[in-house]
């Protein structure tokens, strides 16, 4: 009976498999494996479907940061700032930037509107905050970016009432021609609860690496992590969650460095036997006590 013919693909299954390996670009990689699956497609109208769905929501997840014309900052492109599928707006400068998500480029700027922005009382813990981090990402990330968002509250007048920011940390670091690229990610919420009088911190950290010099070795951690402070004056605040923040990245930083220091000697020897079923070592000295080699030896006469 002849063998069945493999059944063709769908442009719906063709679609799908070309957005799964946009979306699982590594870090800084999506231009090149876009490149590989619109040859690989061999279909224009197909790969821009497929792209047009996948690199908003890669550019969204890995934090990517894109500078704005007139070099007045750069922009993260972040769930926290999408105004539109387009627009994402820079708290900083209060400009919004429009971009192209597919060249990832800004490819022009116009000025936040008034509804867009959050009141003045939150806009001075937010301000506030910005500072210290902006302070603490220079010292920490040498290529880092960051930006602090309202995420709940925006229209909050004054003492009374909850709001939350949120804190956009990323810092990426990519060398194709060292044949290595990497990432770094962390986003933390921060409930301003007024009742109560305290601070809840929760923190998202993503590491993200991949080496391809005569291999492919890529590295995806994640890590949650949750603190509190008092509510204090922006400026104390600011400080208070700065600090937090500092600790528990330097933290799990360290404890990326100790964990991959000691590979060699743990996981990579564990990857393996160290000796066979067996329980004794292959006698290559003397090979000729095994009957697979006596009767191959005979057969080829070997040693006559």
């Amino acid at each position: 009976m002849a063998d069945e013919e493999e059944a063709e693909l769908s442009e719906k299954q063709k679609k799908e498999i070309a957005k799964w390996f946009l979306l699982n670009s590594p870090p800084g990689e999506i231009q090149f494996v876009a490149k590989d699956v619109k040859a690989v497609i061999n279909d224009d109208v197909l790969y821009k479907e497929a792209a047009s769905e996948a690199f908003p929501l890669y550019n969204k997840s890995h934090l990517i940061s894109i500078e704005m014309p007139g070099r007045i900052g750069d922009v993260i492109v972040t769930s926290y700032g999408e105004l539109t599928e387009t627009e994402f707006i820079d708290p900083r400068t209060a400009q919004v930037a429009v971009v192209d998500h597919i060249k990832q480029v800004c490819t022009e700027v116009r000025p936040a509107l008034d509804e867009e922005l959050p009141s003045a009382y939150v806009e001075d813990f937010r301000c506030a905050l910005d500072a210290e981090i902006l302070k603490y990402v220079g010292e920490a990330y040498p290529k880092g970016v960051c930006s602090v968002y309202c995420g709940n509250g925006k229209d909050v007048e004054g003492p009374g009432f909850d709001f939350e920011l949120v804190v956009v940390i990323s810092a990426a670091r990519h060398s194709p021609q060292n044949f290595c690229n990497g990432s770094w990610r962390s986003v933390w919420s921060i409930e301003f609860k007024d009742e109560i009088q305290m601070l809840e911190l929760k923190g998202k950290l993503q590491v993200g690496a991949h080496y391809f010099e005569e291999g492919n070795v890529q590295l995806d951690a994640k890590h949650e992590c949750k603190d509190t402070t008092i509510f204090q004056s922006s400026e104390d605040s600011a400080i208070a969650i700065s600090n937090i923040i500092r600790q528990h990245e330097t933290e799990y930083l360290t404890s990326l460095e100790a964990s991959y220091s000691n590979l060699p000697d743990t996981t990579f020897k564990d990857l393996r036997r160290k000796l066979p079923v067996t329980r004794t070592l292959f006698p290559w000295q003397n090979t000729l006590q095994f009957s697979l080699t006596r009767d191959i030896t005979k057969e080829l006469g070997i040693g006559k």
